[in-house]
């Protein structure tokens, strides 16, 4: 019986990282690459990856995700196949499982190595 996840994303493209991510970040960490999601984006640094979930109707109430890279036990990715659409990367983290549905627009095997650059500890760069 698998476990539910805490919480779902569904990355639909890579974008530019959003100029006002500057200010969330601590001294030393870097904004390396972000994705959109369905009501707003998802940036990954050098430290954690940052989910921002505009809500409402207006989107100006914004609840932030802050995943740091160390609480990451265990990841796999799954590409999209011939009748699948969506790839998928799971994260085992100390908070619970989270699921990433990962677009067709995604290259989802940069976005596996992203995080296994990210986890392990390697010099993350831009993929």
């Amino acid at each position: 019986m698998e476990a539910a996840a805490i919480t779902t994303w569904t990355f639909v493209s890579e974008v530019p990282i959003p100029a006002d991510v500057e200010a969330l970040l601590v001294p030393g960490e870097k904004a390396v690459a972000a994705y959109k999601t369905f009501r707003d984006s998802a940036i990954f640094t050098t430290k954690r990856l940052i989910v921002r979930d505009a809500q409402g109707i207006t989107g100006k109430k914004v609840e932030m995700y802050s995943l740091p890279y160390s609480s990451v036990n265990m990841w796999s990715s799954e590409n999209a196949g011939s009748l699948d659409i969506n790839g998928e990367i799971e994260l085992w983290t100390r908070a619970g499982h989270i699921k990433i549905k990962v677009g067709k627009a995604v290259d989802v095997r940069a976005l596996d190595r992203l995080i296994t650059h990210a986890v392990l500890g390697a010099e993350l760069v831009i993929v």
